[in-house]
């Protein structure tokens, strides 16, 4: 079986322990500043204590990603001035809805964008919601089966849902990842082990069964 590591520890704090190149694929989800969104909401949302002071990801944020892996893909780069070679256009497959944005980009490093793409994966979903930003796993599947390699060691700085983790795990992928909040880094791992260890719990009244992370329902 892979191996699936995570922290419950700032993002920063663990990159900085890593030695240079130790993942082929990083994919992140980064905080950004939001001014509709209260200051606690954007407080949990964020895996750095020292995102959350500027609101947005740092330098440091960005120059420690590359140097602890080989190629990156990084969510938002429409929200936050970052140099990208390419990029990935996730169709949430919604139109006209207040809730959510039509389209989300990430952007691709250098060895990743020899075309930018369009992915259509709905953002509605059967999946157990436990995080604001949280992914479909479908998504993550996807971005794994076009960008990753057999073998690549998969890290996600700031995981969040674990969407990342349970699709890196189901498609047999190394993976570390880390979560900066308590709470939410505890129902990620609750929802892994249902979804990858085949765990059932009662949950108001649900049955949470393992789904297929291709399934874009």
């Amino acid at each position: 079986m892979p191996a699936s590591e995570v922290h419950n520890i700032d993002c920063l704090e663990l990159m900085r322990t890593l030695p240079d190149k130790s993942f082929q694929l990083a994919i992140a989800d980064p905080p950004y500043r939001d001014e509709n969104k209260p200051t606690e909401w954007m407080k949990r949302k964020s895996s750095s204590k020292e995102m959350f002071c500027s609101g947005l990801p740092t330098d440091d944020f960005f120059n420690e990603l590359k140097r602890v892996s080989e190629e990156q893909i990084i969510w938002g780069a429409n929200n936050f001035p970052y140099p990208y070679k390419g990029f990935v256009a996730w169709d949430k497959m919604v139109r006209g809805s207040m809730r959510y944005s039509w389209v989300e980009i990430a952007s691709l490093s250098e060895g990743l964008a020899t075309v930018s793409t369009l992915c259509s994966i709905s953002c509605y979903s059967l999946e157990e919601k436990c995080h604001p930003t949280q992914k479909p796993v479908a998504l993550y599947a996807w971005l794994l089966q076009h960008y990753a390699k057999p073998g690549d060691r998969i890290f996600d700085p700031m995981m969040g849902s674990q969407s990342s983790r349970i699709a890196a795990y189901k498609m047999g992928f190394d993976y570390v990842g880390c979560e900066l909040d308590k709470e939410y880094f505890a129902k990620g791992c609750e929802r892994f082990d249902r979804e990858c260890h085949g765990i059932t719990v009662a949950d108001n009244g649900q049955r949470y069964q393992q789904t297929n992370i291709f399934d874009n329902n």
